[in-house]
Order: structure tokens, then sequence, then C-alpha cells
């Protein structure tokens, strides 16, 4: 199956709607990815059609469970889930961070190359980086376990907003949430040919909470 094929299937099976456009700059991406994985090995994962299902749909699989906003991808690597949700919902503001600057490079090429109007990176640690503006929603992928995830970036959350933390199995992560935060939601995530276990944990914490 060809990865324009496996990509529509798998969008469909996740119950999305997604113009021929924006899958078509997802495809892009990927063979952006896939050029400079070779030099700057950006993923483990070399197969382009794995990527499809590991990388782009695993990616799309969280868009039922966010809301419109401001976001922020903490540890965005090569830019996952960031460039996937920024080409699908080009209506929301999304902002990338990480501190390898090989893959902040690549993730600004990617948002010029695919002309990403409501995204940018910044390559900074987390613990050091003072935006203007807090986020409604943070989002990481594989970037720390879940405590200390939402302790790093307790200076960047805006009032009412919430963490959203892509895992396998979460359970063993729960006890090292902050006493004054709570989970919200653990939700369950059927990834198309995607046999590993996948979970949304959604949490909040009232000290975030600015006045």
């Amino acid at each position: 199956m060809r990865n324009i094929e496996k990509l529509q299937l798998g969008i469909a099976q996740l119950g999305l709607t997604m113009e021929e456009s924006a899958q078509q700059k997802l495809l892009t991406y990927l063979a952006l990815l896939n050029k400079w994985n070779k030099v700057y090995n950006l993923t483990a994962i070399r197969d382009s059609e794995q990527m499809v299902s590991n990388h782009l749909l695993d990616s799309l699989a969280v868009l039922p469970y966010l809301w419109k906003g401001r976001w922020l991808d903490v540890g965005c690597g090569a830019g996952l889930p960031g460039v996937v949700l920024a080409v699908a919902r080009p209506e929301w503001q999304i902002t990338m961070l990480d501190s390898n600057s090989k893959k902040t490079s690549f993730v600004q090429q990617a948002i010029i190359e695919l002309d990403l109007k409501n995204a940018s990176v910044h390559c900074e640690r987390v613990e050091n980086w003072q935006p203007h503006e807090r986020f409604d929603g943070i989002i990481s992928r594989a970037f720390t376990e879940l405590g200390n995830f939402m302790q790093v970036t307790r200076h960047l959350i805006a009032k009412k907003g919430s963490w959203v933390a892509m895992k396998g199995m979460p359970e063993q992560e729960l006890m090292g949430v902050p006493s004054d935060c709570e989970v919200k939601r653990i939700i369950s995530l059927q990834v198309p040919n995607l046999q590993a276990m996948r979970s949304l944990v959604i949490a909040t914490c009232e000290g975030s909470k600015v006045t």
C-alpha cells in the first residue's frame, strides 16, 4: 500500500476528515524527515511506511481530545506531534520547543517548506524559557515522565490550561503527579497499524493558575 493510501485509510479509521492539501503536506513532511534523518538521525524509524503509522497517525490520534487555542509541544524532537497538529489544525497556534539544535533546525526547515503560518519553534531548555504568553495546552510525546513534565512546564501553562501527555501505559507514572494537581482523564487510543499500547493523559494543576 502506498503511503498516501495508508494515510487516507488511517485518517478515516480515526474518524477524522482532512483536506487533500493537508494530507499532501504531511507526506511532504515525511519525505523531508526521511531526507534529514540520513544525516542527523532524527528518528530511529527508517521505513517511510512505518513512519506513517508510528509518527503521522500516532500524532493525529490525539486530535479529537484537544481544543482550539495556543499549544506548546515540549521536547518536540523532529516536530511530533507539533508539525502534524499545525498541518491538521491551521486555526490553532502551535509552538514547539526542544534543546537539541539539530532537531529544531529541521523543524524550522519543515515549517518553511510546508508554509505553516501557525507554527514556530525555539531551541531552549524548557526550564529557562520565558515566553511572553502562556499556553492553553501543553503536550508532549516522549519528553519525560508525567510528574516531571508537569513540574518543569508549570510556568508556561495558562489559567485553566491543561497538560496532555502521550504515553504507552501511564499507570506507573501517576504516583509522580504533583499533590496539587489532578489527572482528569486517561484515554486509550487505537492507532491504525500500530500494535503498541497508546494512551493520552490529561491533567491540570490548581497551583498553575494565574490571577
